[in-house]
């Protein structure tokens, strides 16, 4: 698969096929570092943390401004603890985190986060060895809602050569989308929740179609193999001029209903400073809802017993 180096996203086939347990925004948070370091040629390192905008989260994903401020909190928050298994060059496992360190710069609207070795390893080991590599333009994975999604569109296109993948053994198969063993255990459940869900999406809004048939040993279903095929590109003369549109602004409003009073006054006994004509001329500036702001302040100040303002 000959793409673009733009708004690739390059992983090792092993670091593909690790067992991971991953959210949505660290899922994404993870993307944009990969991709990020190799377009400003920084490379990756286990030396220098990766800067990521709340801008360019939003920008790459389709989301306001103020979702990804919080997308990219609850990712901070959480990220650091996320360990995956990984198969090591002799076969056996090896467990690691994703990231050694991570700081969320308050105020500035940005993340940033240090790779571990075994990261930087599975991620930059790509001369001479490209069909070890899974890769996949970011935007094929954008309008993914479901983190399901995007982990089985990852494992597919690793087999993007030839639209067909071997039978994905129920048990590993599970580990590999992330869920837990007490998750989705009825297999109705498991496919309705989990597996048609993901198939929907990217039907619905990758570069592929999917379709999966069922292994079954008796009447109990151990795995499932899938077929899929790339959609047909539009001709240049059936592409469409409109300009892409641009994520929805939320509407800048200054009511005060219960649910912000309450949070409000939970902010104020941390911030003895903190006043409502603050939070509506902060809502102003960043032209967003006095909820939101409410909402980020809270989550970037939930582990601390007081806080000052630093600043509009």
């Amino acid at each position: 698969m000959d793409l673009d180096k733009k708004d690739l996203v390059v992983k090792s086939n092993k670091l593909v096929q690790a067992i991971q347990t991953l959210s949505l925004s660290e899922t994404r948070l993870l993307q944009l570092a990969i991709v990020d370091a190799r377009e400003s040629q920084t490379g990756l390192t286990t030396d220098k943390p990766l800067i990521i905008d709340a801008s360019r989260y939003a920008q790459a994903f389709g989301i306001t401004l103020d979702a990804a401020y919080l997308a990219m909190i609850e990712a901070e928050d959480t990220l650091f603890k996320r360990q995956f298994t990984i198969a090591g060059d002799d076969g056996k496992p090896i467990k690691s985190r994703w990231i050694q360190d991570t700081s969320y710069r308050k105020g500035e609207g940005r993340i940033l986060v240090t790779l571990t070795r075994v990261v930087v390893q599975e991620i930059t080991r790509i001369d001479g060895f490209e069909q070890y590599f899974t890769q996949y333009r970011i935007e094929q994975t954008a309008n993914l809602s479901s983190v399901y999604a995007v982990r089985l569109y990852e494992l597919l296109i690793q087999w993007a050569s030839v639209g067909a993948t071997p039978v994905f053994k129920m048990e590993l198969f599970r580990e590999q989308l992330g869920l837990g063993s007490n998750e989705y255990i009825l297999m109705h459940n498991f496919k309705k929740r989990v597996l048609d869900l993901a198939v929907k999406q990217i039907n619905l809004h990758a570069d592929i179609t999917v379709t999966y048939e069922q292994e079954k040993i008796g009447r109990t279903i151990t795995g499932f193999k899938f077929s899929f095929r790339r959609k047909k590109q539009e001709k240049p003369s059936q592409i469409s001029l409109t300009p892409k549109k641009e994520p929805k602004k939320i509407t800048i409003g200054a009511t005060w209903g219960v649910a912000e009073e309450s949070l409000f006054k939970t902010l104020k006994a941390k911030c003895i400073g903190l006043t409502k004509d603050y939070i509506e001329q902060l809502a102003k500036k960043q032209s967003t809802d006095i909820s939101m702001i409410l909402n980020r302040m809270n989550l970037e100040n939930a582990k601390v017993k007081k806080f000052e303002l630093i600043g509009d």
